[in-house]
């Protein structure tokens, strides 16, 4: 039976079509999934169904334990973190970024029809990763005997439509505060943070815990106190995943309430949105009686390119917010140092590695993402010196911002310092050379795919860094320890990473 013209129905059959149909052109051009994507997620699906199988082989008659829940509610807490960054996304999305919303908005549609349609796709959207992973565990599940994982569907669904409804509320706050220019920028942060953070909150317990007795496990201690009990309030997110028939009803009503709500109370006010976005991309003209700037270069030409490629990346927010997450991550590793606790290997190979991963996403927005590279091969300016400078913008932030906990853990322990601060600066190095000598022009909009675009200069960052890390963890322990076979193996370590940086050499790109 086919739905009604104009009805909601109707439009989400269409929302659903153009998906299927349009996710993505493959190399043929035809607007459907190839022969060899259904394949891939079929294998993908049947391997994650054998993995589930025997994880709850091995739980055996404990998949219907009350203490379960515990790790069940933390982990469904730490996915709807995630869910709330894509929520967040896909709200920017459908404002932004989709461009049919006028289209839509100017036809005999209801509004409500067209704002319930499109929540709905940012839940469909929300949902299908986790729904797709945790899926296999409730129907194996199901044919061992537990019928109550498959509460596991709804609570991933209800999770789903709850974050789906914060975070199109959370925008269209944004917009009404912050206009809808600022709120994109903003918006677009806050998703891309929101994950990272969790990692933190992942590590607070670390941070807290400073005896050297480890003492009984996270969970056990939560269980053995009165709040954080078996019987807590707390753990009915668990328990309705599990199977619980209350809690599980609960989070369903919870979670159609909230989409209701939403639906009925903001549809207005994300038409009016729309229409403030569609202007947002208009630039106010120069006033007529504005002087006009007159552009002295005073600076040498190094400093004047250094200059303009750090303005460009500080001109763009979004691309900030992608680069610096990386930065997240440090600071459990500098933390160690700042307690007092003792600097181990880890900090070396950690501090290395991150600053090499940074410094090769800087360096692939610098100089592969260059918005005019014919202008500056046509520029009566020497080639060395334009890349030398480029390199110099790249690779200097990392090195700046790592330069006070080096010098900190210099101060203390000099030899370990220098070790790490040695390491740090080759991999640095290494990252912005590779990307010289082998990296691909591309737009700066392909920053998150770039990994796919050029194979060849991912895999040599990826070893170089691993080389570089390694190195670090064993020049650490080394000055630490004696062994016969750690001389050898930096060694090898070291005489890898200069052999990635040899082979990037050999295969680098000629100028035309």
């Amino acid at each position: 039976m086919s739905a009604a013209p104009g009805s909601a129905r109707w439009l989400l059959a269409h929302e659903l079509r153009l998906a299927w149909h349009g996710g993505g052109l493959n190399k043929q051009g035809k607007r459907r999934p190839a022969l060899r994507t259904f394949i891939f997620w079929a294998v993908a699906s049947a391997l994650l169904h054998l993995l589930a199988f025997f994880a709850l082989r091995k739980l055996g008659g404990h998949m219907d334990d009350a203490f379960l829940a515990i790790p069940v509610t933390v982990m469904l807490v730490v996915c709807s973190t995630f869910m709330l960054s894509s929520a967040l996304t896909g709200c920017v999305t459908a404002l932004f970024e989709r461009g049919d919303l006028d289209l839509l908005l100017s036809s005999p549609l209801p509004t409500r029809s067209i704002f319930t349609v499109r929540l709905l796709g940012i839940v469909t959207v929300t949902a299908a990763p986790y729904l797709f992973l945790a899926g296999p565990f409730a129907n194996v599940a199901l044919v061992l005997g537990h019928p109550g994982w498959l509460g596991l569907y709804v609570m991933i669904c209800a999770c789903a439509m709850l974050m789906a409804c914060a975070g199109m509320l959370l925008t269209l706050a944004l917009v009404r505060v912050l206009g809808a220019r600022r709120t994109r920028v903003v918006a677009q942060v806050l998703a891309a943070v929101a994950g990272a953070l969790l990692f933190l909150l992942s590590q607070a317990y670390n941070f807290m815990h400073h005896g050297g007795d480890a003492g009984p496990g996270l969970l056990g201690q939560l269980a053995s106190q009165s709040l954080f009990g078996l019987d807590s309030a707390l753990w009915l997110p668990g328990r309705a995943l599990l199977g619980a028939p209350v809690p599980l009803l609960a989070a369903a009503l919870l979670a159609g309430l909230a989409f209701a709500l939403t639906v009925g109370r903001t549809h207005r006010f994300f038409a009016q949105g729309v229409q403030e976005a569609a202007g947002a991309g208009r630039a106010p003209a120069r006033p007529a009686g504005a002087p006009r700037l007159r552009l002295r270069f005073r600076r040498s030409l190094f400093d004047t390119v250094v200059v303009k490629e750090w303005r460009l990346i500080a001109r763009d927010p979004h691309l900030i917010a992608q680069v610096l997450l990386q930065l997240v991550y440090l600071v459990p590793l500098l933390l160690p140092i700042l307690n007092g606790n003792a600097v181990g290997p880890a900090l070396g190979a950690g501090l290395t590695l991150l600053c090499s991963s940074l410094a090769g996403s800087l360096c692939w927005i610098v100089i592969s993402a260059e918005d005019a590279p014919d202008l500056l091969l046509s520029a009566p300016a020497p080639r060395r010196t334009l890349q030398l400078a480029k390199l110099a913008a790249a690779t200097m932030p990392p090195l700046l911002l790592v330069a006070l906990p080096l010098l900190w853990l210099t101060v203390r322990t000099p030899l370990t310092g220098l070790l790490v601060a040695f390491t740090v600066c080759a991999a640095v190095l290494s990252a912005g050379l590779i990307v010289l000598w082998v990296g691909r022009p591309a737009p700066r909009s392909d920053f998150q795919m770039r990994g796919k675009s050029n194979f060849l200069c991912t895999v040599l960052e990826l070893i170089s860094s691993l080389c570089w890390g390694g190195l670090g963890w064993l020049l650490v322990t080394l000055s630490a320890q004696d062994a016969d076979w750690l001389p050898f193996a930096a060694a090898a370590m070291l005489a890898g990473a200069l052999g990635v940086l040899l082979l990037a050499w050999l295969l680098r790109r000629r100028p035309g």
